[in-house]
């Protein structure tokens, strides 16, 4: 069964676990390039904070199976 996951600073991604969302916590670049490595194969929807958005850049959308979502600021 596909899951969510998020990705982003842990203040703002911590609360989605309660949704059964994979949480993947990343405080800058490096973590979140390292979040963004280990998402599981079977996530099909993937929240961002705004600042893991612009840490990420571009990768995201390498993964046409995956329906991104970027958080309000």
């Amino acid at each position: 069964m596909a899951r969510a996951a998020v990705i982003g600073e842990a203040v703002r991604t911590a609360g989605f676990a309660l949704a059964g969302a994979v949480v993947l916590p990343a405080e800058n670049p490096e973590e979140a390039s390292a979040a963004w490595d280990s998402l599981p194969a079977d996530v099909a929807v993937l929240v961002l904070t705004p600042r893991a958005a612009a840490w990420l850049g571009e990768a995201p959308q390498s993964r046409r199976d995956v329906l991104l979502e970027v958080m309000p600021p």
